[in-house]
């Protein structure tokens, strides 16, 4: 069980990114106070491997996806259960290629739609006008 109050998304994901963009930061900083344009690119670069290290870390379950884990989850040391099929609304994940099914996302019920039979003057010809059921929202 964790001691937070709230999920905010402690993980080891976001712990070990932090620290390596954290790094990159500081070295790009000291690369202004120095001028030097090699130091200001190796923090950006080490940005970079902060923001590829996170996902990976992500991806093999060790981070969160945009909702709020169950509480027994909390804890930065749980690893996630449904990382492998990816989130519902990740941008992680959709880059990765994993996307739940099609019956286990909020996706669905939008898609389902009620289609309402209209004319659109569009260049004077009639189109079907389908109007997608979002009561969600």
């Amino acid at each position: 069980m964790s001691a937070h109050q709230y999920d905010h998304g402690h993980t080891v994901a976001g712990w070990v990114g932090t620290g390596i963009a954290s790094v990159g930061a500081a070295v790009a900083g000291v690369g202004v106070c120095f001028v030097s344009g090699v130091l200001i690119a190796g923090g950006l670069a080490i940005g970079v491997v902060a923001l590829l290290v996170t996902w990976a870390l992500h991806l093999a379950g060790w981070g969160k996806g945009p909702a709020v884990r169950p509480r027994a989850e909390w804890g930065w040391r749980v690893r996630d259960s449904g990382a492998r099929a990816g989130h519902d609304e990740c941008l992680g994940c959709r880059l990765a290629g994993r996307r739940r099914a099609a019956g286990s996302s909020r996706t669905a019920e939008v898609a389902e739609g009620v289609s309402v039979g209209g004319v659109l003057g569009v260049g004077g010809e009639p189109e079907a006008v389908a109007v997608a059921a979002d009561s969600g929202r």
